[in-house]
C-alpha cells in the first residue's frame, strides 16, 4: 500500500525539478513510510512512497521492464498476480521480482489498455511507455484506491493518491469549485469525478485515462470506463446450494487477500459482515486471527459485546479499545488528511480502529461493502416501502397531494425514520431517484436553499446534485426498485463516502485495509441474485446471514444494525458548543459569502436549545470550516497525526 505522484509534460519534453518532484511525493509520506523512490526523464517524473506488503526486498518503485521502456508507480493490491505471473511468463516476459507490481508492466506489454480487465484487485496506478510516449492511468473497478489529476496552467499534468499532491504545486491554483460545495453539503463530501478545487479531478472507479506526449489540445481527453455493474437478477438455482456457493465465494476472496509478507489481521465490529469475514479468515488460518474492535462509552453506541462473542467463539487474539464520548480532538487531523470537507462522522471512530490496528498488525481485512451488495442498510428497506406507496398512484396526483402535505407537516428531528411523515411525504412526492437522493441527502433541496446565500445561488446557476444521480441512473440498466439504488450507491456512495473514509484514516497510519465483500468477481455474482434474496420482509442481508448461520451466532445475525456512529447531536450541545458557535458563526464562514448568516444562527440556536436536531448540517458547517483553516495553511500536518508529528512537511 502506498503513495504515488507524478508530473508529465503533455505538450513537449521539458524536463522536472528533483526537488520538486520530492517535496509533492513527501507530502504524502504517511501512506508510505517505508521507502521513497523517483523516477525521472524528459517530460516525465515519477514519485513513490512504500508501505512494503509483498516482496519487501526487491519490490521498489518506480519499478521497470526488462529495458526501462516501461515505468509504473502503483498503489494497492494485484491479489491474482500468483496466477498472471505463469500467464505472462509463457508469452516470453520475465520477472526480477516476486511483486505484484511488476505483473502490472507486464501485463501492459501484453494487453495495452486492457491489461486493467485482467486485474483483480484494488489498484490505482501511473504508468509511462517510453516507446509509445503514453502515460497510462488506471483505477479499480469499485474506487477503494483513489488518484487525483489536474492539467497546470502551462501544460503540466500533475497526479497524486491525495490532493495535496496537487495543492503542494506552486502553480496549482486553489479556487473553489460552486458546484462541488452544493455537492458537499447535499452529500457529505464531493462526488466523483469533481473536486473541491476548480480544474482538479478524480479518476473515476473502473475508469482509465490515457495520454499521449505531444497533444497540443487545451483540454485533457476524457477518461474510459472499462468496468461496470450489471444487475442481472438472473440467478436460478436451489437456495441452500446458493447459499453454500456464496460462502464458498466469500472463502476465496477472503483466501485472496490473506497473501501477506507482514503481520495480517481483521477489523471486528461485531456486525454480520466484519464476522463473516473473521469466522472466514479463521477457518483458514493455522494461527489465532488478530482482531481490533473499537467501543464507546455511550451504551447506545457501543457494539464491542457482539465483537467479543465472535472472538471468542473463534479466539481470536482480540484487541479492544474504548473511544470516549468526548473524543472530537481530530477535528483538524481530520480537515488535513481528507483535503477536502468531508462530513462522515463516522470518520472519528474509523480513525481510531486503524490506530488501534497499526499497533498489532501492517494489513487488515474489513466488512466494508457488504451492506451495498448485499442489502443491509435500513434505507433500502425503507424505499422499498415508499416505492410501494409511489406505485399506487400516479406522479402526477402523488406530487401536488404528497408535496402539499410534506409543506404543511411539522418536521419530528426525533422520531425514528418511519414516523418522520414530512420526510416520507416529501418522498412520495417524488420519483424513484429524486426520492433517494432525498433520503441520502444531509441538507435536503428545501433546507440547502434557506442555507445558501444570493451569491451562491446565482454561482450555482440551477444545478444541483440531482444531476449527479440522474447521470448514474441513466446508466444503470435495471428497474429493479432495490438494484437501482444499489447502483446508485455504488457509483457514489461508497466510493465518495465510505472508501475515502477507509482509506484516508488507514493510509494516517500506514495501515493497508482490504474487503473481500468488494471483490469485484463476487460483486458482479452477486448482481445476479434476485433482489428477494438480499431483503426477505424486513431482514436485509437475508441470504448473508442464512449462509453464515453455521458460522455465526443469532445475537450477531439477527439483532438490530447500529452503524459506526457517534452522539453528535449530545457533543454539539455540550463539550463542542462552544467550538460550533466559533466555526459556524465566526468570520469565515461568514467571509466565504456561501451562507446565509441569519439561517446558520437560527440552527445553532435550534439545536443548542434541544428544539430542534440540527447535529448532522452543523457537523457539515463544522468539517467545512476546518476545510477552509487549512486552506489557509497548507501542507500543515497536525500534531495528532502519524506519531506526534508537527509543523511542515517536507
Amino acid at each position: 500500500m502506498c503513495g504515488i505522484s507524478g508530473l508529465f509534460d503533455t505538450r513537449g519534453k521539458r524536463d522536472f525539478s528533483r526537488e520538486l518532484l520530492a517535496r509533492i511525493n513527501d507530502i504524502q509520506s504517511h501512506r508510505g513510510p517505508d521507502e521513497a523512490g523517483l523516477h525521472l526523464e524528459p517530460g516525465v517524473a515519477l514519485g513513490h512512497r512504500r508501505l512494503s506488503i509483498i516482496d519487501l526486498s526487491t519490490g521498489q518503485q518506480p519499478l521497470a521492464n526488462e529495458d526501462g521502456s516501461v515505468i509504473v508507480v502503483f498503489n494497492g493490491e494485484i491479489y491474482n498476480f500468483q496466477q498472471l505471473v505463469p500467464e505472462l511468463q509463457a508469452l516470453g516476459h520475465t520477472f526480477r521480482t516476486r511483486s505484484d507490481t511488476e505483473v502490472i508492466v507486464h501485463a501492459w506489454e501484453q494487453w495495452g489498455e486492457a491489461c486493467v480487465e485482467r486485474f483483480r484487485g484494488m489498484f490505482a496506478f501511473a504508468l509511462w511507455d517510453r516507446n509509445r510516449q503514453q502515460l497510462f492511468m488506471a483505477r479499480d473497478r469499485l474506487g477503494v484506491k483513489p488518484l487525483f489529476y489536474a492539467q497546470l496552467p502551462d501544460g503540466t499534468l500533475i497526479f497524486g493518491s491525495e490532493l495535496k499532491v496537487l495543492t503542494a504545486h506552486p502553480d496549482f491554483q486553489r479556487e473553489i469549485d460552486p458546484l462541488a460545495v452544493e455537492e458537499y453539503f447535499t452529500l457529505g463530501y464531493v462526488a466523483d469525478p469533481r473536486c473541491i478545487y476548480r480544474g482538479a479531478h478524480k479518476l473515476p472507479a473502473g475508469h482509465t485515462l490515457l495520454l499521449q506526449a505531444g497533444d497540443t489540445r487545451r483540454e485533457l481527453p476524457a477518461s474510459r470506463a472499462y468496468w461496470d455493474i450489471h444487475f442481472s437478477l438472473d440467478h436460478r438455482g436451489d437456495e441452500a446450494d446458493t447459499l453454500a456457493e456464496l460462502r464458498d465465494r466469500l472463502r476465496e476472496s477472503v483466501q485472496l487477500r490473506m497473501i501477506a509478507d507482514v503481520p495480517l489481521g481483521a477489523f471486528l465490529s461485531g456486525g454480520v459482515d466484519s464476522s463473516a469475514v473473521v469466522a472466514t479468515m479463521a477457518d483458514l488460518s493455522e494461527q489465532p486471527v488478530r482482531t481490533c474492535a473499537i467501543g464507546f462509552d455511550d451504551p447506545d453506541f457501543n457494539e464491542s459485546d457482539f465483537a467479543r462473542q465472535v472472538a471468542d467463539r473463534y479466539r481470536t487474539d482480540h484487541y479492544l479499545d474504548i473511544v470516549r464520548g468526548d473524543d472530537f480532538d481530530l477535528i483538524d487531523t481530520l480537515a488535513w488528511l481528507y483535503d477536502e470537507p468531508y462530513a462522515d462522522s463516522s470518520a472519528l471512530p474509523t480513525y481510531r480502529v486503524c490506530q488501534l490496528a497499526r499497533r498489532h498488525v501492517t494489513v487488515a481485512l474489513s466488512g466494508d461493502g457488504g451492506d451495498e451488495s448485499l442489502g443491509g442498510y435500513r434505507r433500502y428497506r425503507l424505499h422499498l416501502m415508499e416505492e410501494r406507496g409511489r406505485n399506487a398512484l400516479p406522479l402526477g396526483l402523488r406530487k401536488p397531494l404528497f408535496g402539499t402535505l410534506g409543506q404543511l407537516y411539522p418536521k419530528a428531528d426525533w422520531a425514528p425514520r418511519p414516523l418522520r411523515a414530512k420526510t416520507t411525504f416529501q418522498a412520495l412526492a417524488m420519483d424513484p431517484v429524486q426520492a433517494y437522493l432525498h433520503t441520502m441527502s444531509k441538507l435536503r433541496a428545501d433546507e440547502r436553499a434557506q442555507l445558501f446565500s444570493p451569491q451562491l445561488k446565482q454561482a450555482l446557476g440551477g444545478y444541483t446534485t440531482e444531476a449527479v444521480f440522474r447521470q448514474h441512473a441513466a446508466q444503470a440498466s435495471t428497474d429493479d426498485p432495490l438494484a437501482l439504488v444499489q447502483y446508485l450507491d455504488y457509483k457514489t456512495w461508497l466510493v465518495g463516502d465510505c472508501n475515502t473514509k477507509v482509506d484516508r484514516a488507514s493510509m494516517a497510519h500506514a495501515l493497508e485495509v482490504r474487503e473481500p465483500l468488494m471483490d469485484h468477481v463476487l460483486v458482479e455474482w452477486l448482481a445476479t441474485l434476485p433482489s428477494d434474496l438480499k431483503i426477505r420482509g424486513q431482514e436485509g442481508k437475508w441470504c448473508l446471514k442464512k449462509a453464515m448461520e453455521p458460522l455465526l451466532p443469532e445475537s450477531v445475525l439477527y439483532r438490530p444494525k447500529m452503524g459506526f456512529s457517534v452522539p453528535l447531536a449530545s457533543w454539539l450541545r455540550g463539550p463542542l458548543q462552544e467550538r460550533l458557535r466559533q466555526a459556524v458563526l465566526g468570520p469565515r464562514l461568514a467571509a466565504s459569502g456561501y451562507f446565509n448568516s441569519a439561517y446558520l444562527q437560527q440552527m445553532v440556536e435550534q439545536h443548542v436549545s434541544g428544539s430542534r436536531d440540527f447535529s448532522v448540517p452543523l457537523w457539515s458547517l463544522l468539517m467545512f470550516e476546518a476545510f477552509l483553516r487549512q486552506m489557509e495553511a497548507p501542507g500543515l500536518m497536525p500534531g495528532s497525526l502519524v506519531g506526534g508529528n508537527s509543523g511542515p512537511v517536507a
